[in-house]
């Protein structure tokens, strides 16, 4: 699958979204090698036979897993940036509040996608291309914001922000930090501010 393509996507029935709810605390609270299709199975309420019906395998699960927490974090993160405003600096914050709120209600064990790295290290894996493409797009948001605020060192600038972000994801899920998020946001507002 090359970085453009989108994951092939299962049509969601009561019964596939029962495994899919399942999956997604299961996987996320014990990881996803851990965790069996016969557990999903139990814990969603269906025979493995509807399981593989409607997924077909259990990287597929994994691949909806991961796709749907990127699309409930981009959609928080769209009503963040746009309750931002226009001033570049003041969207970069709101990355960062944006990722405190997100992992305050969703993220106790950090970033699915950095535990799910973790786990999936071979890139034809399906859901490979959906970690690295949800960590390039985190990427190239920082860089568009990077280059409304100094666009002669836009890319060092993003970089830091990135590295920033997902060491307080981490440290967040480590739980070793005390506020991972406001150490960074105090180290973004210093950059920004120069």
């Amino acid at each position: 699958m090359g970085p453009e393509e989108k994951p092939r996507r299962v049509r969601m029935t009561p019964g596939a979204r029962r495994v899919l709810e399942a999956a997604e605390r299961l996987f996320y609270e014990h990881g996803i090698h851990a965790v069996g299709v016969d557990l999903i199975a139990a814990e969603a309420g269906v025979t493995k036979k509807t399981l593989y019906d409607r997924f077909g395998s259990k990287e597929q699960i994994v691949v909806e897993y991961l796709v749907g927490r990127d699309e409930r974090w981009r959609e928080l993160l769209a009503g963040r940036l746009a309750a931002a405003g226009e001033g570049a600096a003041a969207r970069v914050v709101a990355v960062f509040e944006a990722s405190r709120a997100w992992s305050a209600r969703y993220g106790a064990r950090g970033c699915s996608m950095i535990n799910a790295n973790a786990e999936i290290d071979d890139p034809a894996h399906p859901a490979h291309p959906v970690i690295t493409g949800q960590k390039r797009w985190m990427l190239d948001l920082f860089t568009g914001l990077a280059r409304e605020v100094d666009a002669g060192d836009a890319d060092r600038l993003a970089r830091t922000l990135m590295l920033l972000h997902e060491g307080a994801l981490v440290a967040h899920g480590v739980g070793v930090v005390p506020d991972p998020f406001g150490t960074a946001l105090d180290q973004v507002r210093e950059l920004l501010h120069r």
